[in-house]
């Protein structure tokens, strides 16, 4: 199991970024959240097993069909939350 955290840059806002991340995540078996920031870019939280987590982010780098993906900035997440749903943050 890993967690990443993710920042994705761009106009991922009002573009059904979140709901699209949500939706892939439930696909791909992907637990943690997603949220808005207040600089414009998108933060997600992304725990799950490898061999799920790679296509999640291939879908994430393509984003919806109205957003515009600049950048994905991945790390790995040290703390040890463990997350049982995904959900989209306010």
């Amino acid at each position: 199991m890993r967690t990443l955290h993710i920042i994705a840059t761009g106009i991922v806002q009002g573009v059904c970024f979140r709901y699209f991340t949500s939706y892939n995540a439930r696909q791909f078996g992907i637990h943690g959240y997603v949220k808005n920031l207040s600089n414009g870019d998108v933060e997600i939280i992304a725990q799950g097993e490898t061999q799920n987590l790679q296509p999640f982010l291939e879908k994430l780098k393509l984003g919806p069909p109205a957003a515009r993906i600049d950048d994905i900035k991945i790390e790995e997440d040290p703390e040890q939350i463990e997350y049982d749903s995904f959900e989209i943050t306010y």
